[in-house]
Order: C-alpha cells, then structure tokens, then sequence
C-alpha cells in the first residue's frame, strides 16, 4: 500500500492530500529514510512524522486497503509520540 494512502486510512493523519503534501516535504521517513508518498509499505516498518517541533514514531501493525474509524488505530502501535501530537491526533 502506498505510505500516503496508509496515513489516510489508518488516520495517523486524517486526509491524503495533507498526507501526500507532508511525505513530498520531506517530513515523514519510512525505515529511518526520508519516505515519498508513493513508498510502499508493509507489516513491521516504522513510521516517523515530523510537524514542526513535534514528532511521532509509529510501527506498521497491519495494512488494509480499508478500515473503520474506530478501528483505525489498531493497524499501528506508537513507539513514541508528542503530548501535543497525541492531542491533535485525538480532536
């Protein structure tokens, strides 16, 4: 599955477009290397997304091409993540 459509439906960030934006801008790696948004990914990568001064860690759990909202969290696992980071992904 492609990293930008992973964020997306996993709503580790909750629209592709600024999924897509945030992987060309050099702001998430994938396997500790700057990730495009075209990068496939699969169970056991880790994720690490920078906003700013914030950052997130995240290990691939599963992949599905769909899942439901309530769901959603369960296809990673955090490694590590910011307290303002965990407040926005939350709202």
């Amino acid at each position: 599955m492609r990293l930008d459509k992973f964020l997306k439906v996993s709503r580790i960030i909750k629209r592709r477009t600024v999924a897509k934006e945030a992987c060309d801008g050099g702001r998430v790696s994938l396997n500790g290397r700057i990730a495009k948004a075209g990068s496939e990914v699969k169970e056991g990568d880790v994720l690490e997304i920078r906003f700013g001064s914030r950052l997130g860690r995240y290990e691939i759990v599963t992949v599905r091409e769909t899942m439901r909202k309530e769901e959603a969290a369960d296809m990673y696992r955090v490694v590590q993540e910011d307290a303002d980071t965990q407040k926005e992904r939350n709202a």
